[in-house]
Parts: structure tokens; sequence; C-alpha cells
């Protein structure tokens, strides 16, 4: 039986209802790591076996900002999970017109200029080769799924890491554009950093849920609220669904 884990955050708290059908049954556990606790909902699809993990921990009470996320913790625990692949699903800002707010796209690299390093070696040096982060079988099936519902597939698209929890300046992503980047968010670099160490095939489909800081088309001078932001990323959360779905019958 295919096994998949997501990991996903803004506008996502309610993504595993969404992979739920009529014959599929889920339940929650507690994964235990060297870097806390993460809750993790599983789902039994009536295709596969999936294991959703809300990067950001969140609850009514709190939501933990995405500098403060414990990645090793999260990335510890869908590895445990034996997936198949897994697939990061990341809300950023777009820079570029053919990635306007409310649309689906495929990152093939990361541009991660960040100061902390992350690993999960850090008493021996283990050198995890990155020179293709993302599997570009797995790819290219959510690329086919998106030209189809969205009319549009965007793909190689670089993702800019920042550390948040403020959003950019115009002239930082200014400057990020010139260095190669697409769009841009606070998680994926990470993320993906961790999945290689792990040998599992990795994917990530990013959510436009806002035009980056002085990208707004006619308005430069456009404010980033995360309250919409975080709205237009669960109106995406079906055309993700349909991406996960396929991948599952994919690896069937």
């Amino acid at each position: 039986m295919p096994r998949i884990a997501v990991i996903c955050g803004t506008g996502m708290s309610a993504f595993s209802s969404t992979l739920e059908t009529t014959t599929s049954t889920s339940n929650s556990m507690l994964a235990e790591s060297n870097w806390g606790e993460v809750p993790i909902t599983s789902v039994t699809h009536e295709l596969g076996q999936l294991f959703v993990i809300d990067r950001h921990h969140s609850n009514d009470e709190s939501r933990t900002p995405p500098h403060a996320i414990e990645h090793r913790a999260n990335v510890h625990a869908v590895s445990s999970c034996k997936p198949d692949l897994i697939v990061s699903v990341n809300s950023v800002g777009s820079m570029i017109e053919s990635m306007p707010p409310g649309s689906v796209g495929i990152a093939s690299d990361i541009l991660d200029l960040s100061i902390k390093p992350w690993t999960f070696h850090d008493d021996d040096a283990i050198h995890a080769d990155r020179t293709r982060p993302f599997d570009q079988r797995y790819s290219s099936v959510c690329e086919a799924v998106l030209r189809e519902r969205q009319g549009t597939s965007p793909t190689g698209l670089v993702v800019a890491q920042c550390v948040g929890p403020q959003f950019e300046s115009p002239s930082e992503i200014d400057a990020l554009q010139r260095l190669g980047a697409h769009v841009v968010g606070m998680t994926l670099g990470p993320e993906q950093r961790l999945v290689s160490e792990t040998g599992i095939a990795h994917v990530s489909l990013v959510c436009s849920s806002n035009w980056a800081a002085g990208r707004t088309p006619g308005k430069p001078d456009a404010e980033i609220n995360h309250e919409a932001v975080d709205a237009m990323a669960s109106q995406m959360r079906a055309m993700v669904s349909s991406c996960i779905t396929a991948l599952l019958e994919d690896i069937n």
C-alpha cells in the first residue's frame, strides 16, 4: 500500500479532512523525537496511507511562528512513518506574473542563504547531495494534474527561503529575484535540507497566497496581511488534494 507523508502549514490546518473520502478513516497520533513531540493525523485512504503534519502544530490557542518551528522533529516524524514520498505544501509570496495568488506550482530548487544550519548529524559530518532536491517523476505527476485542473502548471520554480516571521521588504524581494528566485517562503529551506538527509523522495507544492512585497500589479505599496494570506491559501486545499490523490495512484 502506498504511503505518503504531507507537511503543510498556512491555510492548510484542515487539510487532512480534505483528503478524506466516504470510505476513508482517520485517527490522530503523537510521534516522539529528540526534538519534541509531533501530532500526526493518519488517513487510511482507499488508495493508500497518508500521514499529515501541520508544521506549525496549530491549535485553538497558539500557532508556532515560522522562525521557531523545530523542523527536525517534523521531518523525523514523517520519516518514521516510512513513506514512499514526502510532500511539502508551502505558502509563498509570488514575484512573477505567471504565479498569481490562488495558483499552485511546483518547486524545482531552493535559494536558501539563511545562517542557521539544519541537520540530523551534529556529531559527524554527513554531506547530503542536493543537486536535484525534488523528485522529477513525482513532480511531473503533479504537473499533469495542475495543467488539467488549473489550466496552467507553473514549474521550474525557485523558492527563496526567508526566516520570518515578518514578511519581506520590497528591496529584499528585488535582491532575491535578481538571484534567481520566483517565489518566497519561510519554511521550505530547512525542511528540504533535512529531507535530503533521509533519502526519501520529496516534492514541494507551492501555493501562491499573496504577491510578494512591492509586486502587487498596479499597487506596489499594497500591504500584506496574514489573515488574507491564510484565507487565500485555504482555497487551494482541493487542488493540492487532487495532486496527492494522483500521487497515490502513480505509486500504486
